[in-house]
C-alpha cells in the first residue's frame, strides 16, 4: 500500500513592484520579481528552480551516503538550466557534481545512479526536459 504524498508549502509575497520574498522552511528568501527592470541581485524563478535541483542532488548525496555507507568530505554541484522563449519552458538541466572522497570511482558512480533514480526534484524535471550530468570523485588535497 502506497503512503500518502508528502506536502510542502511556501508563501510568496510582493511588497512593491519587483520586490518579493518567499517564506520556505524557517527562512525568508528575497527574490527578483521584476519584469523588464534591472536585476535586483536576488534569485529569480529560474535560478530558484536550478537551486532546488542542486539542493536535491546534495540532499540525496547525504541520503545515499548513509544508505550505501559512502563517505565524503565535501561536494560541490554546478547546475545550468536552459530555457526557451516560445513556448516558454526549460529544455535542459545540466550539472557537474564533484565529490571530495576517498571512495573508488565505481562507488562514486553507484551514488550518482542513486541520485538519478531517487531524487524527487531530479525525476520531476527529467520527466519534462533533458536532464544530464556527471559525478566525479576527487581526492582531498594534503
Amino acid at each position: 500500500m502506497a503512503s500518502a504524498p508528502t506536502t510542502y508549502s511556501v508563501t510568496a509575497r510582493v511588497s512593491a513592484p519587483g520586490h518579493a520574498e518567499v517564506d520556505a522552511g524557517t527562512d525568508t528568501l528575497p527574490i527578483d520579481a521584476g519584469w523588464a527592470t534591472e536585476p535586483s541581485g536576488h534569485p529569480g524563478p529560474a535560478q530558484l528552480l536550478a537551486a532546488a535541483f542542486a539542493a536535491c542532488l546534495v540532499k540525496n548525496l547525504e541520503r545515499s551516503g548513509q544508505l550505501l555507507d559512502f563517505h565524503y568530505e565535501s561536494a560541490r554541484v554546478i547546475v545550468t538550466a536552459r530555457r526557451q522563449d516560445a513556448p516558454p519552458k526549460f529544455v535542459e538541466i545540466a550539472y557537474e557534481l564533484v565529490i571530495t572522497t576517498s571512495e573508488s570511482d565505481h562507488r562514486v558512480q553507484l551514488v550518482h545512479r542513486n541520485l538519478q533514480n531517487y531524487g524527487t526534484v531530479y525525476n520531476t524535471l527529467a520527466a519534462v526536459c533533458d536532464v544530464h550530468g556527471t559525478a566525479t570523485g576527487v581526492r582531498a588535497s594534503a
